[in-house]
């Protein structure tokens, strides 16, 4: 987004009362046309800002931008840089692209809209208009084996987070977060890394805030679920961005400094299918068993009742 079309956003959505444009033209060094112009852009963009006469321009819809997530952190590492993009293909895909360039640890990336999400296991992942999107680049100090407990990170993080807005969230195996039963966000990790050295990870997740304009497609609608529904109120998009980047600041120093047992012990607390009777699909056949333990690799292990299962990747079902 144009610098000055993202600080007047930035400005507008900090204060609850209009400020006037003289206000914004000193403040950018612009003309009060100049001002102007860049208003109407924004509003052809689809943001909503009220001009109110002889007070100034007020923003009336939910908009929120780098500058104003920014100021609403207060993180150790994840957040140091954000960007919002109103349209991308893969936020995964270009947080890798900036790690590639040398970007720092913590980079943020926001889309609106994305049109080449990925799920797990080569899926594709829909992200519609009432989504949040998002990609947290890391380099942590650790051997590649151990990256799959930062995806397990990342669900704690997004259930700790979105629990303030709404009860009864738990995790599913591997990756996703359900609200009774139905799947209101989910979790896809990528690494670039070589034999003993980590590059770069990038936490990618996607978020339902709000239920689809036309309802959800009959094909899913039994198994979808988004934020505003189980709430039974509006939720900001700022706001649920805010509070989860908070989370992911939180449990990722707490894991560089503890270690994974709090991870381990939080995600197994919060998994629908701790100590209860599932199945998983691992591609080819169904495995039927107790869930009984989660190893530190991410690998579910099962009771058959003959024996001990390590499911490392899979589809599970409660039964």
């Amino acid at each position: 987004m144009n610098a000055s079309r993202e600080f007047i956003l930035t400005r507008l959505g900090l204060s609850s009362t209009p400020v006037s444009g003289d206000v914004l033209a000193a403040e950018l060094g612009l003309s009060r046309t100049g001002v102007w112009k860049h208003i109407e852009k924004l509003r052809k963009d689809g943001a909503n800002i009220q001009a109110c006469p002889g007070q100034g321009y007020l923003l009336k819809s939910e908009t929120f931008t780098a500058g104003m997530l920014t100021s609403r952190l207060s993180t150790h590492c994840i957040g140091n840089t954000v960007i919002i993009l109103d349209e991308t293909g893969s936020t995964n895909r270009d947080a890798m692209q900036q790690a590639e360039l040398g970007a720092k640890e913590g980079l943020v990336i926001v889309a609106n809209r994305q049109s080449a999400g990925k799920g797990r296991l080569g899926r594709v992942w829909h992200t519609l208009p009432e989504s949040l999107a998002c990609s947290v680049l890391l380099r942590p100090p650790l051997p590649p084996e151990q990256v799959p407990q930062l995806s397990l990170l990342t669900a704690v993080a997004l259930h700790h987070a979105l629990s303030q807005f709404v009860p009864d969230l738990s995790i599913k195996w591997p990756n996703d977060l359900l609200h009774r039963g139905a799947k209101l966000a989910g979790i896809l990790t990528e690494m670039r890394a070589e034999p003993g050295r980590v590059h770069a990870v990038v936490l990618g997740f996607g978020i339902n805030l709000n239920p689809p304009a036309d309802g959800w497609p009959a094909s899913i609608a039994q198994q979808a679920s988004d934020l505003e529904s189980a709430a039974c109120q509006k939720v900001s998009r700022l706001d649920v961005a805010t509070a989860v980047i908070q989370a992911l600041d939180h449990w990722y120093a707490l894991y560089l400094e503890q270690g994974f047992a709090p991870v381990h012990r939080a995600w197994w607390q919060a998994h629908a299918a701790s100590g209860q009777q599932v199945r998983v699909h691992d591609g080819k056949d169904y495995i039927y068993g107790l869930a009984t333990a989660l190893d530190d690799d991410g690998a579910l292990l099962l009771d058959t009742g003959n024996e001990i299962r390590r499911i490392i990747a899979g589809d599970l079902e409660l039964l």
